[in-house]
């Protein structure tokens, strides 16, 4: 009996033993898990503080791109009535695309065809009626330079069969920035919005004249024209790129890059400075005239907006006669500057073409000085 009860001690030390170990195990788990809950939220806060680096990382590159950006603008106004010197359709269209190409190369933002006889036309809607019928110089001059803008993987959604781009093949293009190659890498792209369905809470597709269909973050109507800021490719397998949709002007006052012009009619002279598109309007104009003080001589003051108002066959004068706005007769009032861009001409008159390269050729250094000097607004 002594020997059994013996024997049963050590069972019975063996489930103490078995009870302390249990209580330890529950010890270790719960350090353990607390130890994991703390490597967790760590993580978590390690996560956090790499995301606010990201952001302030994107924060820095964003105000490094916004020092590279170009905050100011550059328009030109000049008549439509310039097309009606050209004796046929083809050497028309040929002047438009010399205007179109001039524009380009010094990077205007706006061009601005106004109506010097009056004639009160307004959009480049309406059939063409031939060639030198009164009133439609300005109609087709506004239609090839909208064309030309225009990049041309997109010009089959916005621009149908017209008698007024039946030459505009012809045209050397203007190879902006903006129109790209298909496989051409660019932080930006022009596209028109596809009617295509999408999922709720999804963007809609958009043509950029790429390999792939880009999807943006908004839902926007089919047909229209968008500026696309590309995202970069995650998955170079995926069957769409992704985008976000900013403004127009958004490539030059944050990258620097000329994105090409837009056009706009006005009904006369009086109404290229009324019907500005800028709150501010324009607080730099030159007018451009044989009779102006040489440009040589020209300081201009810092600007945002600039408009340089160019003349046709008759001169400015032509347009102040017929604006029943202006009791003016001398066109020099209406401007800051009254410049004479080529002193000393060798020929009696310069054509309004050959005035714009002239012009904006010997403006340019006073500009970039002007765009220097700090502006006060």
């Amino acid at each position: 009996m002594a020997d059994g009860g013996a024997a049963k001690r050590p069972k019975g030390v063996q489930v103490e033993e078995r009870k302390v170990d249990w209580r330890r195990w529950k010890q270790e788990r719960k350090a353990e898990k607390k130890k994991w809950k703390e490597m967790k939220l760590l993580k978590k806060l390690e996560k956090q503080r790499m995301r606010e680096l990201a952001e302030k990382q994107a924060e820095k590159q964003e105000e490094q791109k916004e020092d590279k950006g170009r905050h100011y603008t550059l328009s030109v106004a000049l008549p439509g009535s310039i097309l009606n010197n050209a004796q046929s359709l083809e050497l028309r269209t040929y002047l438009a695309g010399q205007i179109a190409r001039a524009c380009a190369i010094f990077c205007v933002d706006e061009i601005i065809v106004f109506d010097e006889h009056g004639e009160d036309v307004k959009t480049v809607e309406g059939d063409f009626e031939g060639i030198g019928r009164k009133g439609k110089a300005c109609v087709q001059l506004a239609r090839i330079l909208q064309y030309l803008e225009c990049p041309q993987y997109l010009r089959k959604s916005f621009f149908p069969k017209h008698e007024d781009l039946q030459f505009a093949g012809l045209l050397n293009p203007l190879d902006s920035p903006h129109h790209m190659r298909v496989d051409e890498d660019s932080e930006y792209r022009e596209g028109v919005v596809l009617d295509r369905p999408t999922k709720p809470g999804r963007g809609s597709f958009v043509n950029c004249g790429m390999r792939k269909e880009v999807q943006i973050d908004k839902q926007l109507n089919a047909g229209l024209r968008v500026t696309v800021r590309l995202e970069e490719p995650q998955k170079p397998e995926a069957k769409v790129r992704k985008g976000t949709v900013v403004s127009s002007h958004h490539p030059r006052t944050v990258s620097g890059l000329y994105w090409g012009y837009s056009v706009r009619l006005a009904s006369c002279l009086s109404a290229v400075f009324s019907e500005c598109p800028f709150k501010e309007g324009y607080d730099l104009s030159i007018g451009t005239s044989e009779r102006g003080s040489s440009v040589d001589q020209a300081t201009l003051p810092s600007f945002r907006h600039a408009l340089v108002v160019f003349g046709g066959l008759e001169g400015l004068e032509a347009g102040l006669d017929v604006d029943p706005k202006l009791e003016v007769t001398d066109p020099s009032v209406l401007f800051d500057f009254y410049l004479n861009t080529c002193p000393s001409q060798g020929s009696r008159t310069i054509r309004t073409e050959e005035a714009l390269l002239i012009s904006l050729s010997a403006l340019r250094p006073h500009i970039d000085e002007a765009v220097k000097t700090p502006s006060d607004s």
